[in-house]
């Protein structure tokens, strides 16, 4: 390939790839073309890019960015997926499409870069098992609420044991009136 053709493909991955700053790579060399097929929809499905790319022409095309970093020491042709919600649930859908070996026997996690770091397969399975944005948010709601929820507890307990007592004096009163 000449070195104008090189360069137009690299500029393309450049532009693909825009704006994102943490991305993994996988190894999808193996699968069949149906098995590409489903894996690539279910991916889209999850709002997350598939990209087969030679190592040499993503070097290039990285060259300055934050993905730089997930092509240092990397060989042979790897895939670089990006996208879902963030790294988080990103790595954990790659790893559980890496678990999955009936359907997608060679699909398989090889690294990546998280905030400009490079990160080895290994580390991928690591940041799969952390609470994604979507948890780490819940988590940090509820700890928001929960002193607000003790407070209002605090407050409108004695007043309502205190409600309980006087209309159970107040019926107590009633029957013997009523007697």
């Amino acid at each position: 390939m000449s070195k104008f053709v090189k360069n137009i493909v690299s500029q393309e991955i450049a532009k693909k790839l825009q704006g994102v700053s943490d991305a993994l790579l996988v190894n999808v060399i193996g699968l069949d073309s149906n098995k590409s097929v489903v894996l690539r929809r279910q991916l889209r499905e999850k709002n997350i890019h598939l990209l087969v790319v030679k190592n040499s022409m993503a070097k290039r095309a990285t060259e300055g960015t934050p993905l730089a970093a997930a092509f240092d020491g990397i060989e042979g042709t790897n895939a670089i997926v990006w996208g879902s919600d963030d790294i988080v649930s990103l790595a954990k859908e790659v790893a559980k499409l890496d678990q999955d070996r009936e359907e997608f026997e060679a699909f398989k996690a090889t690294g990546g870069v998280m905030d400009g770091e490079q990160l080895t397969a290994e580390r991928v399975k690591d940041v799969s098992k952390w609470p994604s944005r979507t948890e780490q948010l819940s988590l940090l709601v509820g700890q928001i609420l929960a002193p607000g929820a003790d407070l209002s507890a605090a407050l409108l307990g004695p007043g309502a044991a205190l409600a309980s007592q006087i209309e159970k004096k107040s019926n107590d009163e009633q029957t013997d009136s009523d007697s």
